[in-house]
């Protein structure tokens, strides 16, 4: 099983960067909502991009970790989104109702 490691968040300009694991369940949301809210407040960060390109599964644990990082970062003005999701991710941020608030790259 993979572990969330500090290297899995990046500031890169005003971006954090934030590579999502292959399992996105409960048991690692609170690791990843912490770590990205810390790099949050002490960086000068305005959008948030979201990495799945490892990830095979997730749970309504990563719904709620995109929705937190949403609700902080648009308060500034900010944007979030998502990048390399395959067609299972791309399906649950659109059932979720999470693409109408989280722009899907290609």
């Amino acid at each position: 099983m993979d572990q969330v490691m500090q290297e899995d968040f990046q500031v890169i300009d005003n971006c954090l960067m934030i590579r999502m694991p292959e399992e996105i369940d409960h048991h690692r949301a609170g690791y990843i909502s912490e770590n990205a809210d810390r790099h949050l407040m002490r960086k000068e960060v305005y959008n948030v991009v979201f990495d799945f390109e490892n990830t095979r599964f997730m749970d309504s644990s990563g719904i709620g970790i995109i929705m937190g990082r949403y609700r902080k970062i648009s308060c500034f003005g900010g944007h979030v989104y998502a990048i390399h999701a395959d067609r299972q991710i791309r399906r649950i941020l659109t059932v979720s109702g999470l693409g109408k608030i989280v722009e899907i790259l290609e």
